[in-house]
């Protein structure tokens, strides 16, 4: 059985400091490892609320993501990494921007998620941006770039992959998933409206169905000071197969109203048990099974072909 943590986390709650910020998602983590948690999960954006403590500590010309994330990634998060009481389990830290070398003498900033695998930093980048992210309406602000590659991580025997709020709605990365033997899929997420949160979390709830695994949503809650995040909302989630192993569980395990602000916890836990034996039933309708998704030639009404590329 694999204990899985998934925070809300509000990032307008009141901070004195980006230090005290950090203390906080860190003691956060720390209390649900030393609780029993194997995995632990935090939204999409968390660390955007640091930015109106650090226009307060460091003005300039920066913007907010600049701000936000040269700070996160030079002091915060070595500090997460050096942290002796974080170095078991899984964490992702939500998602930050991060500056990169894009292989010219210019630099672009990715949405990224920090992880912790028992005590080993990796990351993941965000596949698919929104608008907002990637066409910013406010002058010079920072416009963020795609990431380009999506990573597999083996952690206590199981698979998983960290799919950023909008990657979770991309059918084709589902579609690249499908073979793959994903166990979980873990979503940071922050949405604004109750649209974008359904968009996420009923594809999640699709995404468990076609890919047979788990998928976790972790939303983002309350008002930030920043022109990136603002009004956020959505539901704390845990989807499962559709299948007989999971007959006698609970499939659709999402908070039954929106959470509109705080940081709140829930606790789920994943029988490894339950996927071997839904994978060795082979006589069961299964659509993760499938391993012929598309004909060859379709023929539509009127005769225009469909092919494969």
């Amino acid at each position: 059985m694999l204990t899985l943590d998934i925070w809300s986390w509000d990032p307008g709650e009141p901070r004195t400091s980006a230090e005290e910020a950090c203390r906080a998602m860190r003691d956060h983590a720390v209390e649900s490892l030393e609780s029993g948690a194997d995995v632990v999960l935090f939204p999409e954006f968390s660390w955007m609320g640091l930015a109106p403590m650090l226009r307060l500590a460091h003005s300039g010309a920066l913007d907010d993501v600049a701000r936000v994330g040269q700070w996160f990634w030079q002091k915060g998060w070595p500090l997460l990494v050096e942290d002796p009481a974080l170095s078991r389990g899984l964490v992702v830290f939500g998602t930050c921007p991060c500056e990169i070398q894009n292989g010219t003498d210019e630099t672009e900033w990715r949405n990224r998620a920090p992880l912790l695998v028992e005590g080993t930093p990796t990351h993941q980048d965000k596949l698919h941006l929104t608008p907002w992210e990637a066409h910013p309406q406010e002058p010079h602000a920072i416009r963020l770039s795609p990431g380009d590659s999506l990573q597999l991580l083996s952690f206590q025997g199981l698979t998983l992959a960290v799919l950023i709020c909008l990657d979770i709605e991309i059918p084709e990365i589902s579609a690249a998933l499908r073979g793959s033997g994903v166990d979980l899929i873990l979503v940071p997420s922050a949405t604004e409206t109750c649209l974008g949160a359904e968009r996420v979390n009923r594809c999640a709830s699709a995404r468990a169905i076609e890919l047979g695994c788990h998928v976790a949503v972790a939303p983002l809650t309350g008002r930030a000071d920043t022109d990136l995040i603002d009004v956020n909302l959505g539901w704390n989630a845990l989807y499962s197969p559709s299948q007989a192993a999971f007959l006698e569980r609970v499939r659709e395990d999402r908070d039954s109203s929106l959470i509109e602000s705080g940081s709140h916890c829930r606790r789920y836990q994943i029988d490894r048990e339950r996927l071997q034996e839904m994978r060795r039933n082979r006589l069961e309708t299964n659509p993760s099974s499938m391993t012929q998704v598309l004909p060859p030639n379709i023929e539509w009404m009127g005769g225009f072909p469909f092919r494969r590329p």
